[in-house]
């Protein structure tokens, strides 16, 4: 009787969802982008970076237990002029050649208790080969007309900022600010 009860109980924990596993989603790389600015005088350097991959995984009812990482393809960023793009992806910048990626992996997820679709997301930042902690900001949308409570498909927002001297990034800065504003949006299908 006592064997029966606990199966009971652990069927009972599984069905409601007590011990769900968190939902691992693919990336649709096609859907996904990301964003940057950088100070240039009175004007801002903006430009565009292709995510490389994504492993995302979503626990909603434990967020902390929630993954993300994210792989960024340097050698395909672009800036909002040719020069611009040039001087990102050159030695004294990103340097491509020798750093093709920059990597994200996270590390703590806090979500904020009166807006369960924001969250604050800490983690890894590895770039031209220094890894240093980022905390971004994450918020969790569904695309128009899907029903509330639906995760077959979903968009994350992360954005944060990083400092260009803190990775050696530090080309140009007579014309060039430090900080660097990140905006990642990417499309994510829940994997079958």
């Amino acid at each position: 009787m006592k064997l029966f009860f606990v199966s009971f109980c652990l069927w009972v924990s599984a069905a409601t969802g007590g011990w769900a596993l968190p939902l691992v989603y693919a990336l649709n790389a096609s859907e996904s982008r990301v964003g940057f600015e950088v100070p240039f005088g009175v004007d801002q350097i903006t430009g565009t970076m292709p995510v490389k991959s994504a492993d995302i995984a979503l626990d909603f009812e434990r967020p902390r237990r929630s993954k993300i990482s994210v792989v960024l393809d340097v050698s395909n960023a672009k800036a909002n002029f040719p020069f611009a793009t040039q001087a990102l992806r050159g030695p004294r910048v990103l340097d491509a050649a020798q750093f093709p990626n920059i990597t994200f992996v996270s590390n703590a997820i806090e979500v904020q208790r009166d807006t369960p679709s924001k969250a604050r997301l800490g983690g890894d930042i590895t770039i031209r080969g220094v890894i240093r902690p980022i905390v971004l900001d994450v918020e969790l949308f569904r695309p128009t007309g899907r029903a509330l409570g639906e995760r077959e498909q979903l968009f994350v927002r992360l954005e944060g900022a990083v400092s260009r001297a803190a990775f050696g990034a530090t080309g140009w800065d007579d014309l060039v600010g430090d900080e660097v504003s990140l905006d990642l949006m990417l499309r994510i299908d829940l994997e079958e």
